[in-house]
């Protein structure tokens, strides 16, 4: 059995703070600094450019990536690291256009994260001739996909309300009409098992600083299913991404497998701070993880709608149906979430009324969600949050 409380004394929390905004920034690892410090002074500090050799920095890619591949369930050797989710989104868009070069439609749902859309929408005026992304509710994703398809781009757990799609059933029905599948796991890795090979995925890409715990601005990655890793074409044809990059072709060679869809100088620093992370992850088994989160999930939903009966759950009661999120509507659910954050209880808030926190029992245990409840329970019974200075928007909400 995972030791959660092990895990928790890992991690930099402030004293007195109840922090359930993993799910958005993970906290801060105990043994970051140290690991940042060591390849800044150590590596970069007393190796200076040899340390692209000496110290491994550019198999650092790949080799995070390995790491991350047990929490998806991907193939060693087919998860790559750097750029921006983003980024990311992009070059795996184009590749599965290129690929279903008969069909120009992507399909997506209106609860995806705004970016993903975005980066769809661009390149659909790029491309020009046709091309659409379409989109459709979450629970209409399955009955959508038909021949028209060439590639669905779908976030796995819905960042407002934590709702879960079937990844095995989604994946199933794309390919039973000859359509590929982009999977983006921002709230899946490290909230549950993802299980991409087993599901037969095309590709999928995610971020690494919610659960991951990689710190503001880390490094996104991006799957690649190993049917396609040698014949997918990087849209971004980047120098890391050539076969020989210090040969200085003139000319753009991709390099094997999903190596090729690397981009620009990795960021190394950030991914020290994740391989600090990774550390502790290693020692984390993902079927204990989900039991806790759940457990936990499960005790915060409980108390809060037995003491607050003015919040609204949104996210699903079915424990297959959702992830590591919880999520309650309110019509001011921005000022209660500013009166929770107050009183040392942080969540987020999403667009229009969404009050939402996250459990991933690496850092939060029962004595936390408790806490957590009767904070809100009082906020919510005394109307504490009906102050100007809470419903005023800050910047990042």
């Amino acid at each position: 059995m995972t030791d959660f409380a092990t895990t928790k004394a890992q991690f930099q929390l402030p004293a007195g703070m109840i922090y359930l905004d993993g799910n958005s920034l993970g906290p801060l690892p105990r043994a970051t600094a140290a690991r940042v410090a060591q390849t800044v002074e150590a590596e970069w500090g007393d190796l200076l450019i040899t340390a692209w050799n000496k110290a491994a920095w550019m198999d650092k890619p790949m080799r995070v990536g390995d790491r991350i591949a047990r929490l998806i369930g991907a193939e060693a050797g087919h998860v790559v690291m750097g750029d921006t989710l983003s980024i990311k989104v992009y070059q795996a868009l184009a590749s599965c256009l290129e690929m279903n070069p008969t069909r120009k439609v992507i399909l997506s749902d209106t609860g995806n994260f705004p970016s993903d859309l975005y980066m769809a929408e661009g390149l659909c005026r790029t491309l020009g001739n046709g091309y659409t992304l379409k989109t459709v509710a979450p629970e209409d994703v399955l009955d959508a996909i038909d021949d028209s398809v060439a590639v669905t781009m779908i976030t796995e757990v819905d960042y407002r309300t934590g709702r879960r799609h079937d990844m095995a059933a989604i994946t199933a029905r794309a390919h039973q009409h000859g359509a590929l599948t982009i999977w983006d796991l921002a709230h899946s890795a490290g909230a549950f098992q993802v299980e991409l090979a087993k599901c037969n995925a095309d590709f999928a890409v995610g971020c690494t600083y919610k659960y991951l715990n990689s710190g503001p601005g880390g490094p996104a990655f991006i799957y690649v299913a190993p049917r396609h890793a040698d014949t997918a074409r990087p849209a971004l044809s980047g120098w890391q991404g050539h076969a020989a990059p210090f040969a200085f072709d003139l000319d753009y060679r991709p390099a094997t497998g999903a190596e090729r869809m690397r981009v620009g100088t990795p960021p190394i620093l950030q991914l020290a701070a994740l391989e600090a992370s990774l550390d502790i992850w290693d020692t984390v088994d993902m079927q204990d993880l989900r039991a806790a989160s759940l457990k936990l999930q499960d005790q915060y939903i409980a108390g809060i709608e037995a003491a607050c009966p003015s919040l609204t759950l949104a996210t699903p009661r079915n424990h297959q149906d959702r992830g590591s999120q919880v999520s309650f509507r309110h019509p001011e659910g921005y000022a209660i979430m500013q009166a929770m954050i107050a009183r040392g209880v942080i969540g987020d808030f999403r667009a229009p009324d969404i009050i939402r926190c996250g459990f991933t029992p690496l850092f939060i245990d029962a004595a936390d969600v408790e806490k957590a409840i009767k904070i809100i329970a009082d906020i919510m019974q005394n109307n504490l949050w009906d102050r100007p200075d809470y419903k005023t928007r800050a910047k990042v909400t």
